[in-house]
């Protein structure tokens, strides 16, 4: 009989073994900052790295890098919040969101200089542990990483020209669209990556391992979906928003109708 406390911390532990959990007070810090949000924000932030950090003890598993530096980057932005004045506010009102990507850049090209990629933790969790000094599984990590560090880069130059060259925190392409877009990206290649690599070291058939097609058909959706969002709030002209629903959805459709027909001419279907 299947005991439904080891099955809960088995669940919590694959969570808090996923990458996007280490990054979710950053991420919750992007949406929650803005004028008259900092302290929110800074508030916000802290409090969920502390649970996951907490969690982490309390599962019985050892906390990440990341996590020791969300706690402290967020614990260091609170006390400056406390203590600054309305000058200091109304800098990390615009800048908060560039000067935290930064920081983030800073943390994984960090863990990559140290020979310590932050994704090596996470990654760990799942992984026998006669294959964590191998040179292939040390490698992945640093790839990932790097995949990470420029999706973070993206966002910080996007943050910065749209405060410092548009005037506009909020504005939908710079502030928003092109900020996610590469965080979607990295984290689909975190898991499509790894499984692909496993798979060829596996020696598994051709149509098991997972396909560079499959990985942009968990992309191309997106497309779709901001043509939809700049309809919306009228962040492009009509015909533009339109044009990427279409084209996201062709795409979509393409890559994954390819794939459909694979497995249908497939002597096991």
């Amino acid at each position: 009989m299947t005991d439904p406390t080891r099955s809960n911390s088995n669940l919590l532990g694959r969570i808090l073994g996923n990458p996007l959990v280490g990054l979710s007070p950053w991420i919750i810090f992007s949406l929650v900052e803005g004028k008259g949000r900092l302290e929110l924000s800074a508030a916000v932030s802290l409090g969920t790295a502390i649970v996951i950090l907490t969690l982490n003890w309390l599962n019985g598993s050892s906390p990440k890098m990341l996590e020791y530096a969300d706690v402290a980057y967020f614990g260091a932005l609170a006390v400056v919040v406390a203590v600054t004045g309305h000058d200091v506010h109304r800098w990390l009102e615009l800048w908060g969101g560039e000067v935290a990507n930064i920081a983030l850049v800073v943390i994984v090209l960090g863990s990559i200089l140290v020979r310590h990629p932050f994704t090596l933790a996470y990654a760990k969790s799942d992984t026998p542990k006669e294959i964590w000094n191998t040179p292939g599984f040390l490698k992945v990590n640093y790839q990932i990483s790097w995949v990470w560090a420029i999706a973070f880069l993206i966002e910080a130059a996007s943050g910065f020209y749209g405060d410092s060259v548009l005037k506009d925190s909020n504005n939908i392409w710079t502030g928003w669209i092109i900020q996610t877009l590469p965080l979607i990206i990295a984290a689909q290649f975190t898991i499509w990556y790894p499984n692909r690599l496993e798979a060829l070291r596996d020696g598994k058939a051709e149509a098991e391992v997972p396909t560079v097609k499959e990985f942009l058909a968990t992309i191309t959706p997106w497309i779709s979906i901001i043509g939809v969002i700049t309809l919306a709030v009228g962040g492009a002209p009509t015909w533009f928003g339109v044009a990427l629903i279409v084209v996201g959805l062709s795409l979509t459709r393409a890559l994954g109708g390819n794939d459909d027909k694979a497995k249908a001419q497939s002597p096991t279907s």
